[in-house]
Protein backbone atom coordinates (compact mmCIF):
# COMPACT_ATOMS: atom_id res chain seq x y z
CA UNK A 1 0.00 0.00 0.00
CA UNK A 2 1.46 3.34 -1.06
CA UNK A 3 1.60 6.34 1.24
CA UNK A 4 0.53 9.73 -0.13
CA UNK A 5 2.96 12.57 0.52
CA UNK A 6 3.24 16.31 -0.04
CA UNK A 7 6.42 17.68 -1.57
CA UNK A 8 7.99 21.11 -1.54
CA UNK A 9 10.02 21.41 -4.75
CA UNK A 10 12.63 24.15 -4.42
CA UNK A 11 14.84 25.89 -6.92
CA UNK A 12 18.33 26.34 -5.47
CA UNK A 13 20.23 29.47 -6.58
CA UNK A 14 18.27 32.63 -5.79
CA UNK A 15 15.67 30.73 -3.77
CA UNK A 16 17.56 28.87 -1.02
CA UNK A 17 21.00 30.40 -1.44
CA UNK A 18 22.04 33.82 -2.65
CA UNK A 19 22.42 34.20 -6.39
CA UNK A 20 25.99 35.36 -6.93
CA UNK A 21 25.21 36.82 -10.34
CA UNK A 22 27.23 34.09 -12.04
CA UNK A 23 27.64 30.36 -11.56
CA UNK A 24 28.54 29.34 -8.04
CA UNK A 25 31.50 26.99 -8.17
CA UNK A 26 32.80 26.85 -4.58
CA UNK A 27 31.59 26.57 -1.01
CA UNK A 28 33.03 30.02 -0.30
CA UNK A 29 30.52 31.55 -2.76
CA UNK A 30 27.58 29.60 -1.37
CA UNK A 31 25.52 31.53 1.21
CA UNK A 32 22.01 30.75 2.38
CA UNK A 33 19.40 33.46 2.02
CA UNK A 34 18.33 34.78 5.43
CA UNK A 35 15.89 32.40 7.18
CA UNK A 36 15.93 29.91 4.28
CA UNK A 37 17.18 27.12 6.54
CA UNK A 38 14.42 27.87 9.02
CA UNK A 39 11.86 27.76 6.19
CA UNK A 40 13.01 24.31 5.07
CA UNK A 41 12.89 23.08 8.67
CA UNK A 42 9.34 24.39 9.15
CA UNK A 43 8.13 22.75 5.94
CA UNK A 44 9.69 19.41 6.88
CA UNK A 45 8.26 19.61 10.38
CA UNK A 46 4.84 20.14 8.77
CA UNK A 47 5.24 16.87 6.86
CA UNK A 48 6.55 18.05 3.49
CA UNK A 49 9.29 16.15 1.69
CA UNK A 50 11.90 18.57 0.35
CA UNK A 51 13.22 18.21 -3.21
CA UNK A 52 15.75 20.58 -4.79
CA UNK A 53 15.52 20.97 -8.58
CA UNK A 54 18.14 23.18 -10.16
CA UNK A 55 19.30 24.08 -13.66
CA UNK A 56 23.10 23.93 -13.70
CA UNK A 57 23.97 24.82 -17.28
CA UNK A 58 27.40 25.96 -16.11
CA UNK A 59 28.36 22.32 -16.54
CA UNK A 60 27.59 22.29 -20.28
CA UNK A 61 29.21 25.71 -20.60
CA UNK A 62 32.43 24.49 -18.98
CA UNK A 63 32.21 27.00 -16.13
CA UNK A 64 31.69 24.41 -13.40
CA UNK A 65 31.91 20.64 -13.12
CA UNK A 66 29.58 17.87 -12.04
CA UNK A 67 31.85 17.31 -9.04
CA UNK A 68 31.59 20.97 -7.98
CA UNK A 69 27.80 21.01 -8.34
CA UNK A 70 27.44 17.80 -6.36
CA UNK A 71 29.79 19.12 -3.67
CA UNK A 72 27.69 22.29 -3.34
CA UNK A 73 24.53 20.18 -3.08
CA UNK A 74 26.14 18.18 -0.26
CA UNK A 75 27.24 21.45 1.35
CA UNK A 76 23.64 22.71 1.22
CA UNK A 77 22.58 19.76 3.36
CA UNK A 78 25.50 20.42 5.72
CA UNK A 79 24.27 24.00 6.14
CA UNK A 80 20.66 22.86 6.62
CA UNK A 81 21.78 20.55 9.40
CA UNK A 82 22.22 23.71 11.47
CA UNK A 83 18.41 23.75 11.64
CA UNK A 84 18.23 19.97 12.16
CA UNK A 85 16.82 19.57 8.67
CA UNK A 86 17.83 18.46 5.17
CA UNK A 87 16.43 18.00 1.71
CA UNK A 88 15.23 14.52 0.75
CA UNK A 89 16.32 14.51 -2.87
CA UNK A 90 18.24 16.79 -5.21
CA UNK A 91 18.20 16.86 -9.01
CA UNK A 92 20.17 19.08 -11.35
CA UNK A 93 20.16 19.57 -15.10
CA UNK A 94 23.61 20.01 -16.71
CA UNK A 95 22.46 20.86 -20.24
CA UNK A 96 21.86 24.11 -22.12
CA UNK A 97 20.40 24.38 -25.64
CA UNK A 98 22.90 27.08 -26.63
CA UNK A 99 25.88 24.96 -25.57
CA UNK A 100 25.50 21.56 -27.26
CA UNK A 101 27.45 18.81 -25.58
CA UNK A 102 27.03 15.12 -26.38
CA UNK A 103 27.46 14.25 -22.71
CA UNK A 104 24.58 16.45 -21.57
CA UNK A 105 22.21 16.97 -24.51
CA UNK A 106 20.22 13.89 -23.51
CA UNK A 107 19.14 15.82 -20.41
CA UNK A 108 17.46 18.67 -22.34
CA UNK A 109 14.01 17.47 -21.22
CA UNK A 110 15.01 18.09 -17.61
CA UNK A 111 15.94 21.75 -18.04
CA UNK A 112 13.29 23.93 -16.42
CA UNK A 113 10.67 24.90 -17.56
CA UNK A 114 10.61 21.30 -18.81
CA UNK A 115 9.32 18.94 -16.16
CA UNK A 116 11.92 16.15 -16.35
CA UNK A 117 13.42 16.69 -12.88
CA UNK A 118 10.01 16.88 -11.20
CA UNK A 119 8.78 13.77 -12.99
CA UNK A 120 11.95 11.90 -12.08
CA UNK A 121 11.52 12.84 -8.42
CA UNK A 122 7.88 11.75 -8.45
CA UNK A 123 8.89 8.47 -10.11
CA UNK A 124 11.66 7.90 -7.57
CA UNK A 125 9.23 8.49 -4.69
CA UNK A 126 6.78 6.06 -6.30
CA UNK A 127 9.51 3.41 -6.57
CA UNK A 128 9.96 3.81 -2.80
CA UNK A 129 6.23 3.41 -2.17
CA UNK A 130 5.18 7.06 -1.96
CA UNK A 131 2.59 8.77 -4.15
CA UNK A 132 3.06 12.52 -4.53
CA UNK A 133 -0.16 14.50 -4.13
CA UNK A 134 0.50 17.15 -6.76
CA UNK A 135 -2.51 19.25 -5.74
CA UNK A 136 -1.03 19.62 -2.24
CA UNK A 137 2.59 20.07 -3.38
CA UNK A 138 4.36 23.32 -4.23
CA UNK A 139 7.14 24.55 -6.48
CA UNK A 140 9.03 27.61 -5.21
CA UNK A 141 11.53 29.55 -7.30
CA UNK A 142 12.77 33.00 -8.24
CA UNK A 143 12.34 32.74 -12.03
CA UNK A 144 9.53 32.44 -14.52
CA UNK A 145 10.88 29.03 -15.59
CA UNK A 146 10.26 27.79 -12.04
CA UNK A 147 6.66 29.00 -12.11
CA UNK A 148 6.15 27.48 -15.55
CA UNK A 149 7.70 24.17 -14.50
CA UNK A 150 5.40 24.08 -11.48
CA UNK A 151 2.34 24.79 -13.61
CA UNK A 152 3.28 22.19 -16.23
CA UNK A 153 3.86 19.63 -13.48
CA UNK A 154 0.46 20.16 -11.86
CA UNK A 155 2.05 21.68 -8.75
CA UNK A 156 1.20 24.91 -6.98
CA UNK A 157 3.81 27.50 -8.05
CA UNK A 158 5.13 30.20 -5.75
CA UNK A 159 7.49 32.97 -6.87
CA UNK A 160 9.99 34.55 -4.50
CA UNK A 161 11.40 38.05 -4.96
CA UNK A 162 14.96 37.02 -4.06
CA UNK A 163 17.44 36.10 -6.79
CA UNK A 164 16.15 37.15 -10.20
CA UNK A 165 12.67 38.20 -8.99
CA UNK A 166 10.91 37.79 -12.33
CA UNK A 167 7.53 38.92 -11.04
CA UNK A 168 7.08 41.47 -13.82
CA UNK A 169 8.14 38.98 -16.50
CA UNK A 170 5.61 36.44 -15.18
CA UNK A 171 2.88 39.08 -15.43
CA UNK A 172 3.92 40.11 -18.95
CA UNK A 173 3.94 36.50 -20.17
CA UNK A 174 0.81 35.43 -18.32
CA UNK A 175 2.67 32.66 -16.46
CA UNK A 176 1.25 33.36 -13.05
CA UNK A 177 2.20 31.90 -9.69
CA UNK A 178 -0.52 31.30 -7.13
CA UNK A 179 1.45 33.39 -4.62
CA UNK A 180 4.38 35.83 -4.58
CA UNK A 181 6.53 36.16 -1.46
CA UNK A 182 9.52 38.30 -0.52
CA UNK A 183 11.60 35.19 0.23
CA UNK A 184 11.43 31.47 0.98
CA UNK A 185 10.66 31.98 4.67
CA UNK A 186 7.69 34.22 3.90
CA UNK A 187 6.50 31.82 1.20
CA UNK A 188 6.44 28.97 3.71
CA UNK A 189 5.02 30.86 6.69
CA UNK A 190 2.72 33.21 4.77
CA UNK A 191 1.22 30.79 2.28
CA UNK A 192 2.23 27.14 2.37
CA UNK A 193 1.69 26.51 6.09
CA UNK A 194 -1.35 28.80 6.41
Amino acid sequence: MSETIRVLFLDRDGTINEDAGSYITSREQFRLIERAGEAVALARDAGFRIVVVTNQAGIARGITTIEEVEDLNRYLNELLSGWNTAYDRCYYCPSHPDYPNPLYDRFNACRKPETGMVERAIGDFLADGFVVDRSASFFIGDKMVDVECGLRSGLRPVLVRTGHNEERLCLERGILPEYVADDLYRAVTGHILV
